[in-house]
């Protein structure tokens, strides 16, 4: 049997457990995004080590996982420090030798700095909480999955480096890269076992991007918004996420989906002659 034949194909034994005996590490893994990951990956049988800057959050989601059954360790890390990473790599392969899946899930548009008003300070923060960690975190773990004999990578950026975004291009070229890295690094390290993809949020609800308290009686317009008319919620993330972190997804790599509901499919940002800035929820039909 060759390697062109459907044979090949890694057959899926438990569709209920797509990551049965995986370990997956998923920065950011304690709130919004990261935690609807870590959960949903522990629910189908991954063990989860959740790397978070809050200690808090993520006890709270290791708890939540393990009371019912799951599988995971929390792990208090500043992903934009060198030496947090070193200790997290540390801790994690010690433990494991290696990892199947890692989620490089941190990121914030804030602080939100008009260019103009940037300076080179605004910028090295924008790099260090969009790119910087990607790049460190990545570079911690990928020599263990080779040897491990292969894994997956998934890169959670925005749609806003799909796309041009008026409102911070700074912000939009660090997650273009993050893009382009995704599709870089697939191109190079597939032979060897790892796949590499992206995934392009948008009009997702979380504590860092809160649809709900920021606008009130609204629910009318996601239809506007929203090709899909309506709200995203983390576990539409995490549910990609695990499409392309499970064999489901054997044959896929060097891609970004934008899980956005649609939005850059249906148009993005628009310029308000009324307000004089660029919105991509107008208030108004």
């Amino acid at each position: 049997m060759t390697s062109q034949t459907p044979g090949n194909v890694p057959p899926i034994e438990d569709w209920s457990l797509l990551l049965d005996g995986k370990v997956a590490v998923v920065t950011g893994g304690g709130g919004g995004i990261g935690r609807g990951i870590s959960t949903l990956f522990a629910e189908h049988g991954a063990m989860v080590e959740i790397a978070e800057i809050d200690a808090a959050l993520a006890n709270s989601t290791v708890e939540e996982i393990t009371a019912t059954g799951g599988k995971a360790r929390a792990h208090v890390v500043d992903v934009r420090d060198e030496n947090d990473v070193a200790t997290l790599q540390k801790n994690v392969l010690e433990t494991h030798g290696c990892i199947d899946v890692l989620v490089n899930n941190v990121g914030d548009y804030r602080p939100l700095v008009r260019f103009l008003d940037s300076s080179p300070a605004s910028w090295k923060e924008m790099y260090d909480i969009n790119l910087h960690h990607v790049f460190l975190v990545t570079h911690a773990f990928l020599q263990s999955m080779v040897d491990g004999g292969g894994g997956s990578i998934i890169n959670v950026h925005s749609v806003e480096g799909m796309r041009g975004y008026p409102g911070d291009p700074v912000y939009g070229s660090m997650k273009a890269a993050v893009n382009h890295f995704s599709t870089c690094l697939a191109s190079g390290f597939g032979r060897r076992g790892v796949r590499v993809n992206g995934i392009g949020v948008d009009l997702t609800q979380t504590s860092q991007v809160d649809y709900i308290s920021g606008y009130e009686d609204v629910d009318h317009l996601w239809e506007a918004w929203a090709p899909v008319g309506r709200l995203g919620w983390p576990e539409d993330q995490a549910r990609v996420a695990l499409f392309l972190a499970s064999d489901l997804s054997a044959f896929v790599t060097g891609h970004n989906i934008p899980v956005d509901g649609g939005s850059h499919a249906g148009g993005g940002w628009f310029f308000s002659p009324e307000t004089k800035r660029f919105v991509n929820r107008p208030k108004t039909l």
